[in-house]
């Protein structure tokens, strides 16, 4: 079970100043106070033990999950839990195509992966310096872009979005797809563009780990467990 009151200590309740708010986030709103924007936290754990228990269904069944927070204090905390999970992750820029273009991106793997092969085998040594350095740092950018996801061969069995406004292409390749996708919402976004939204503090390192660190250990229970609930959490939650 998710504690509220452990949200409310990590600062997960506060939103953006009232002037920013995204009207279908009123349901998740507790109320307003010095001109902010307060989100209702036992909604907040609600939602939150929903996806846990929908990414336990997703990893048990062997499915990979995709983690998308390309904000800078998402980064690292992005990366530590994909890695740890054994999940996928984008922490840099969503490429456009990441979903619905799959094999165009697989190519763009198998770039980087030609040119690893080449800077092992030594044979870079023996191409002319102007053209190492062009391909140096094209692996460069494509190891930015693709590191996390270099492994994925076809579409995850679920997405975990730290920011719905800033990944707005994510969310729609993943609406696009078909993908379930699980947001983190703050009160300037549209709670409606996830399969589950969770409303919650999007811009605080605190607030982003008390949220996702339950999501991350769901996936590992998941996997330990092997074998599918029965039924799909994906069914629409009311405010």
């Amino acid at each position: 079970m998710v504690d509220p009151k452990l949200l409310v200590e990590a600062g997960v309740h506060f939103g953006h100043r009232t002037d920013r708010w995204h009207p279908k986030m009123k349901p998740y709103i507790l109320e307003a106070r010095n001109g902010v924007h307060l989100i209702n936290v036992e909604k907040t754990a609600q939602l939150l033990e929903k996806a846990c228990r929908f990414l336990r269904e997703v990893a048990a069944r062997g499915e990979k999950v995709l983690f998308v927070g390309c904000k800078k204090q998402a980064q690292g905390l992005v990366e530590e839990l994909a890695k740890k999970t054994d999940s996928f992750y984008v922490k840099e820029r969503w490429l456009g195509g990441m979903l619905t273009n799959l094999a165009t991106i697989r190519k763009s793997v198998g770039r980087l992966r030609w040119i690893e092969e080449l800077e092992a085998k030594g044979l870079l040594e023996q191409m002319p310096k102007k053209e190492v350095s062009s391909l140096r740092r094209e692996a460069a950018r494509l190891r930015r872009s693709l590191d996390g996801i270099r492994d994925m061969e076809r579409l995850p069995g679920a997405v975990i979005l730290v920011d719905v406004v800033k990944e707005a292409i994510a969310v729609h390749e993943a609406r696009r797809c078909r993908v379930p996708s699980i947001g983190i919402v703050d009160t300037n976004g549209n709670p409606e563009l996830v399969d589950i939204p969770i409303p919650g503090n999007d811009d605080s390192i605190r607030s982003l780990r008390a949220l996702l660190e339950p999501l991350a250990q769901a996936i590992l229970e998941g996997r330990s467990e092997g074998s599918p609930h029965e039924s799909s959490e994906l069914a629409t939650v009311e405010p």
